[in-house]
Parts: structure tokens; C-alpha cells; sequence
């Protein structure tokens, strides 16, 4: 597949995992230009220092968006949006409400691919293997509201190219599984399957699919394996001396799913640093 080399791109949440995909995508020389956003002006020195053209760009759907700064912000080949929708803290409607406030930016712009970072949250526990046609409508979806995001981003097409990639549980560096459960007890999902996927390949697989060629298409994002909690658990608590939760059975077998990656394995080229969760890197500080 040729390379899309030079491009443009524009972060919308350039945070966690955008900060060391802006990074990475300014090394490996795909782009002529790196925009992120933020809604912290903290941030912009750290943005600047890395290369990056930082843009404070609150979403606010009541107040809307700074025309003159989002404008410049959406001049961009390339625009991945990273924006961690914590449904547990919003506001009913506010995440979609500000998905639909950027589709309308970027419907605006000449930004010919887009990249949206969902959720496998948005799956059922109904202990199956979940595929991405499982849910397109949100009330298929354990996360109604994530999937009315992705919808306004897919809506879109065809004028534009939208590439949706639901991204099981981000780790790595210091978000580490077991610092969550340490010393808890008795914890009843110990032999439920993990869905995870290392925060360097989520990083490197956008990186991947900007060069590969962005699709209209959706695409679960996971690591290969799918270890037992437990095992997780045990194992990232031992890394650092935690004390390991406890578990125990229980009559009925609590819900799981189990996330499929095939489709996007069928799709691209990449090769995973991390394939197995119980090899995840980690670290107490972030780097």
C-alpha cells in the first residue's frame, strides 16, 4: 500500500494517548505539521516544545466553538478526534452535542480524512464475541450516547473519509490494572476475559491507518490475547509489590464479552509491540 506522506493533521484531544501520537507521527516523518488541541493552557508549552501547534479549543455546545480558532485549528488534511467522552461524568447529551458541534467544523473544512477514537464500552455484556456490526444504532449499545457520537462523526461520509476505531481498555505507563483493585476482596469477574490494548500500539495503529489509507469503515481496536482479570490483576500488582486482590466464585458466572479484532487485522498491515496484556509495559510515571 503507498504511503499518504506529508499530510496535515489536527488532534482534537491532544492528551493521553494524543500528546504520543502527535509526537510519534512528528518522528516518523508522515507529516508536514502536527495541530493539537486542548482545553488547558498549561498544556501549550509542552505542545510547543514537542513541535506540536497548540490550540486551547474548549467544546461547548451551549457557547460553540471560537470560529476564527477552530477554523485554523480544522485547516488540516488529516483530523483524529481524541476526546475521552468520561460518560460517567458528563452530562446527559453533552459528548454527542460536541460531536455534532465538530462534524459541523470539519463539514466545513477541507479535511478529506477523519479518524474518531470510541469505546468498545459500547458492547453488551452478553458473554460473546463481540464484532463491530453488533451495534450501529444506539440502542444496540451498552454506551447509547458513544454510539450517537460516532454516528454524527460517520455522518460525514461520503463527503469525507471516516475511519471509527473502538478502542478496548487503553493502558500502559502509569495507568497499570492493578493500582485500581489493589488489597480489594473477594472480587467476583477474576475468570472473565480481558479486552485491552497498550496505549504505544493504539497510538501506532492510528499512526498505521493515516498511512495506509483512512476507510469508511469501523474497527474494533485489541490486543491479540484475552487473559482472565485475575491474571492482570495478580500479575501488574507483583510489578510493583502491591498487595493482589482476592477472588472467588460465584453460582452464576457474571456477563463478559469478548472483543474480536479481526476485522481490523484483515484490513492493515501492523505488526503489535504488546500483543499480550500480561506483557504490557508500565511505569509509575508517565513518560
Amino acid at each position: 500500500m503507498s504511503k499518504v506522506e506529508k499530510k496535515r493533521i489536527s488532534i482534537l484531544g491532544c492528551g493521553w494517548l494524543g500528546f504520543p501520537l502527535a509526537k510519534r507521527l512528528l518522528g516518523n516523518g508522515i507529516t508536514s505539521q502536527v495541530k493539537g488541541s486542548t482545553t488547558s493552557v498549561a498544556k501549550l508549552d509542552a505542545f510547543a516544545a514537542a513541535g506540536i501547534k497548540g490550540y486551547l479549543l474548549p467544546l461547548n455546545p451551549e457557547a460553540g466553538l471560537d470560529e476564527g480558532i477552530s477554523e485554523a485549528f480544522f485547516d488540516a488534511d488529516v483530523i483524529v478526534i481524541a476526546i475521552p467522552p468520561r460518560m460517567s461524568k458528563n452530562v446527559a447529551g453533552n459528548y454527542s452535542a460536541q460531536m455534532r458541534m465538530v462534524a459541523e467544523a470539519i463539514s466545513r473544512s477541507g479535511a478529506n480524512e477523519v479518524v474518531f477514537v470510541s469505546s468498545t464500552g459500547v458492547y453488551r455484556d452478553l458473554s460473546q464475541t463481540a464484532v463491530e456490526q453488533d451495534v450501529q444504532l444506539p440502542e444496540h449499545s451498552a454506551q447509547p450516547e458513544m454510539v450517537a457520537a460516532e454516528n454524527a462523526i460517520a455522518a460525514l461520509r461520503p463527503k469525507k473519509k471516516v475511519t471509527i476505531l473502538r478502542l478496548s481498555g487503553l493502558l500502559g505507563y502509569n495507568r497499570i490494572p492493578g493500582k485500581y483493585v489493589q488489597g480489594q476482596k473477594d472480587l467476583t469477574t477474576g475468570d472473565i476475559p480481558v479486552n485491552y490494548i497498550h496505549r504505544d500500539d493504539a497510538a501506532g495503529i492510528i499512526k498505521a491507518i493515516i498511512e495506509q489509507g483512512v476507510r469508511d469503515e469501523t474497527f474494533n481496536i485489541t490486543a491479540p490475547f484475552h487473559p482472565t482479570r485475575s491474571e492482570v490483576y495478580v500479575d501488574s500488582c507483583a510489578q510493583f509489590g502491591w498487595e493482589a486482590p482476592t477472588f472467588k466464585s460465584t453460582e452464576v458466572p457474571p456477563a463478559f464479552k469478548l472483543i474480536s479484532g479481526d476485522k481490523f487485522f484483515k484490513a492493515y498491515q501492523y505488526e503489535f509491540k504488546y500483543p499480550d496484556p500480561l506483557l504490557f509495559h508500565y511505569q509509575l510515571e508517565d513518560n
